[in-house]
């Protein structure tokens, strides 16, 4: 799986929000990309990842 442009390992039958979670992000602060198509928030934990995807997650931070 390539993550943000950089291969990763992948535990067999995962799903988007579980590897969010183990990575650290909040499911509610990231816009995820899955192989080009954006990912809605609401089938996070229905989207199920193999080790041929290719996600792009982009956190959002505050600031001025």
């Amino acid at each position: 799986m390539i993550i943000n442009g950089k291969p990763v390992g992948l535990p067999a039958a995962i799903s988007l929000s579980e590897l969010l979670e183990q990575r650290g992000y909040k499911a509610n602060l990231v816009a995820v990309e899955l192989n080009g198509h954006i990912v809605k928030h609401s089938t996070y934990a229905s989207a199920m990842l193999t080790d041929a995807d290719k996600l792009e997650i982009v956190s959002f931070v505050g600031g001025g």
